[in-house]
Formats: C-alpha cells, sequence, structure tokens
C-alpha cells in the first residue's frame, strides 16, 4: 500500500536519534576570526548595547570635534581684537565666567530632566558662536577692524562662550553617559565611546582649510546643535522607563555638589585621579616644548613640530581606546587599571629623568596622553558607577570643572619656578613628577579597594538607596530624568 509524503516524513521524524544538548552545540557553526576578534577585544556585547555605544559616540564626536575648532580661534580673535597683552586677564576672568556658568547648570540639574540639560545647552551655545560669527563678519565689530582695544567686548565675550563651553558639554556628556551604562556595560563600550571622540580633533585640521574665522565660527555654531539631536534620537530610540515613584531626598541646592566633594572621601579621591596627573602632563609638555624651541629656533619648523606631535597623539589615542581600552578594563578589572595608569606615568617619568633629549620627551608625552584617553579617563568615570545622581552630574561637574584647571595651574607655577636653567627644570621638574605618581598610586590602590568594597555590599556614594535595588531599567530612567 503507498504511503503519503507525509507518512514518510513522519516516519523519518520518529527514527531520527535524539542529540544530546552538547551534541547540539558543538553543530552550531563556528564563529569566524572577526567575530572571536570582536569578543576578545570587546567581550559578548549585545548589539542593542553596541548601537547605543555608536549612538553616543558620535555625540561625543561632535562635542570635542566642535570644541577643537573654537578653541584654535579663541586666541586668534583676543588678540585681533582685544589685543595679546589681555590674554592673562582673560584666563583669569574665564574662571569668573565659567563659575557661574556651573552653578546655573547645577540649579538646572534640580529643575529639568537629564536629556532636557542637552537641548538648554545645545541651544545656548549654538545661538551664541552663531551670533559670534555673524559679528565678526561686520566691518566695523568683526575682524576687518584690527585695532585692538579692551572695549570691543566681543573678543572678551568669544574666549569666554568657548572657556565654558568645553567645561561644562564634556562634563555633562559623561554623567549622562555614567547613568546609562552600569559598570559592565561601561568595561565593554566606554573605548567604543572615546573613540569617537578622538575622531573629532582629526577632523578639524581639514575643517580649518576650508574658509577664514567667520567661516570656522559658524560650523562650530552647528556643533552644540548636532549634540542636541543626537541626545535627542538617542532619547526617540531609547526611550526611558516610567520613573520611580519612590520620594526622592531634598535637594542640596547649588552647593550639593561642592559639599559632596568636601564630605566624602571617595569623591574627593575622584577629584584626585581626575587632576593629579595633570600636574605631570603640564610639567612635561612645558620641559618638551622647551627643547623642541631649542631644537627648531624658527616658528614655521617649530609650529610643524607641535602639528607632528598632535598628530601623532591623536593616532595612537584612537588606536588604543579602539583596540585596548575594553580588553584591559575587562582582562585586568578597575583597581589594577586605576593602578596602572600611576605606575606607567612613574616609568614615563624616570625615563625621561635619566635620558633628558628631546625625543624621549616626546615619546613620553605621546605615551602618557594615549594612555590618558585609553586607560585613565574610562576607568575614573567607571568610579562614578556607585554613586547617586547628586554625585555623578553635580559633584562631578565641579571636579571637571576646576580639577584640571587647578592641576595646570599648580603644574605652571613649578615650571615657572623652574624656567631659569633648562638643566634644573629637567632634574627637579622629573623629581616633582615622580613624587606625584607614587601619590596618585596609593590612591589609586585606595579608590579600587573603595569601589569594590561598595560594590560587593550594594551601596551609593551620596546615597542609602543600595544598587542592588536599581535594574538597568532604573537607571536608565534616571539617566533621563531625576524625576
Amino acid at each position: 500500500m503507498a504511503t503519503t509524503v507525509q507518512e514518510e516524513d513522519d516516519a523519518l521524524h520518529d527514527t531520527a536519534p535524539l542529540l544530546a544538548p552538547d551534541q547540539l552545540e558543538a553543530q552550531k557553526p563556528l564563529p569566524t576570526c572577526a567575530q572571536r576578534l570582536w569578543t576578545t577585544l570587546y567581550g559578548d556585547i549585545a548589539e542593542d548595547d553596541r548601537w547605543r555605544a555608536a549612538w553616543l559616540s558620535g555625540t561625543l564626536f561632535f562635542i570635542i570635534g566642535g570644541y577643537w575648532l573654537l578653541r584654535s580661534l579663541k586666541d586668534t580673535v583676543l588678540a585681533t581684537l582685544v589685543g595679546l597683552e589681555y590674554q592673562p586677564m582673560a584666563k583669569m576672568l574665564s574662571l569668573a565666567v565659567v563659575l557661574g556658568m556651573v552653578f546655573l547648570y547645577n540649579r538646572l540639574v534640580d529643575l529639568v530632566e537629564r536629556h532636557t540639560l542637552f537641548y538648554i545647552v545645545g541651544a545656548f551655545y549654538g545661538a551664541s558662536f552663531g551670533v559670534i560669527a555673524f559679528a565678526l563678519a561686520l566691518p566695523t565689530v568683526g575682524l576687518t577692524n584690527e585695532i585692538p582695544s579692551p572695549e570691543r567686548y566681543l573678543g572678551w565675550l568669544s574666549y569666554f562662550v568657548i572657556e565654558s563651553y568645553g567645561s561644562i558639554t564634556v562634563s555633562l556628556f559623561w554623567s549622562f553617559v555614567n547613568f546609562t551604562f552600569d559598570y559592565t556595560r561601561a568595561k565593554s563600550t566606554y573605548g567604543l565611546i572615546i573613540a569617537g571622540s578622538i575622531l573629532g580633533p582629526c577632523l578639524v585640521t581639514n575643517v580649518a582649510a576650508l574658509g577664514g574665522v567667520p567661516t570656522l565660527y559658524g560650523i562650530g555654531a552647528l556643533t552644540p546643535v548636532c549634540m542636541a539631536l543626537m541626545v535627542a534620537g538617542y532619547v526617540r530610540r531609547y526611550p526611558p522607563a516610567p520613573a520611580s515613584t519612590t520620594t526622592s531626598p531634598t535637594k542640596a541646592g547649588l552647593f550639593e555638589g561642592i559639599v559632596l566633594l568636601v564630605r566624602q572621601p571617595y569623591i574627593a579621591g575622584i577629584f584626585a585621579i581626575a587632576s593629579l596627573f595633570e600636574i605631570v602632563i603640564t610639567i612635561l609638555d612645558y620641559e618638551m616644548k622647551v627643547l623642541g624651541k631649542q631644537a627648531y629656533p624658527s616658528p614655521n619648523d617649530f609650529a610643524t613640530f607641535t602639528g607632528k606631535f598632535g598628530m601623532a597623539v591623536n593616532t595612537i589615542s584612537f588606536i588604543a581606546s579602539l583596540l585596548g581600552t575594553s580588553w584591559v578594563l575587562r582582562t585586568c578589572g578597575l583597581r589594577p587599571t586605576l593602578m596602572g595608569f600611576p605606575l606607567l606615568l612613574l616609568a614615563a617619568v624616570a625615563v625621561v629623568y635619566v635620558f633628558p633629549t628631546l625625543w624621549v620627551v616626546f615619546g613620553a608625552m605621546i605615551f602618557l596622553k594615549a594612555t590618558t584617553y585609553a586607560i585613565n579617563n574610562p576607568a575614573k568615570e567607571m568610579l562614578y558607577s556607585v554613586t547617586n545622581s547628586a554625585v555623578k552630574f553635580k559633584a562631578k561637574s565641579w571636579i571637571d570643572v576646576f580639577g584640571g584647571r587647578m592641576a595646570k595651574a599648580t603644574g605652571s607655577s613649578i615650571t615657572n619656578g623652574l624656567k631659569s636653567s633648562p638643566v634644573l627644570l629637567m632634574q627637579y621638574g622629573s623629581l616633582v613628577s615622580m613624587a606625584i605618581a607614587l601619590l596618585l598610586l596609593g590612591v589609586a590602590s585606595w579608590m579600587g579597594t573603595q569601589f569594590n568594597v561598595l560594590q560587593a555590599q550594594g551601596r551609593l556614594v551620596g546615597d542609602q538607596v543600595p544598587i542592588a535595588k536599581q535594574d538597568d531599567d532604573t537607571l536608565e530612567s534616571d539617566a533621563i530624568s531625576d524625576h
């Protein structure tokens, strides 16, 4: 009797041998070489997290790229409109302006949702840069009038707006990211995000040849708008979960960030990690420029030398961030990574002390700049994963804005005291740098231990809410809204 096709299929199915789970696993296609390399470098990142990292990397690309472009115009505009002799005064006054902007920013943190901060900041700086670009093209108040005067307020305004832009937007971006990504996701994705930021300065050199200062200013005015649009797209693609209904603690107002920084040793430790190394970098940078000026006395040759340095730093930093950050953090863990940077800092300074030549200092600076971007900066940001909203947004703004400035001022005071003798500068500058590196090593060790304890106990610095009670959706919700 003839059997149907369906009956034959059923018979084959009934007689087919059952495979054990390990046999089924063995029959899965092997990962390709590219997939194995990706897993080695970044771990098992969910596809959704890859898109998140790419989106945020693009946002940081516009922030850093725009800032680098505008920063290159800052001194030119001031010198033409006001006079280069007023630059020291502009630097001092800019501290007061940035201080006021940080106070205003801290107030906005209490009043609006997190993503709305980007819209406000983007609109303010986009409009400000646009107005300045238009004014610079005018014949009487703009760059065509080359008679400098301290009463030409457009030059002062340009300087102050650019100074505050870089400080506020970068701090806001990383506050947002630290709330969006927990520690596990951060280890795999922060290197990808940082790599995007390094591409911005790499492209600035090509953009700078497109036109004059007003045109470049106009291009720079578009970058805060692009930043806001990127965040709007991110929020639309990854909408926040419904906000928690639990009552939030009473806010301490404008001074909450400073109070937390003074009262919480953990936050003070973040301040040290974020700023101490800048003293060493400032000293080494001055040593390199002194030696470089001796080797290349011609202004054009010296400019070429510094240009090659910037290109080398950006290239190596991009490669290190793209290929090394995630692997180091996932393989070593946070505490060894934090301690590794001051050890590398100490080793680089020791080599400079033994071989105080131009190209040794040049290589040491490139190495330290690259490890700063690829290792120290992402590790520092991860320390915020065990802190609450006030620390991430308010205390962090004070650390980011004034930590680096204080460190650079300290380093400059050291080099200013030793500038009369290049030999003493190389000797004593290196000894001071090694002492600071050892201090930073101790701080990094303590901070790594404290981070592990806080993570194990499930506590947030600045809050009493256990971390375990905050799932990923809550973290993402808090990243968008604190209400």
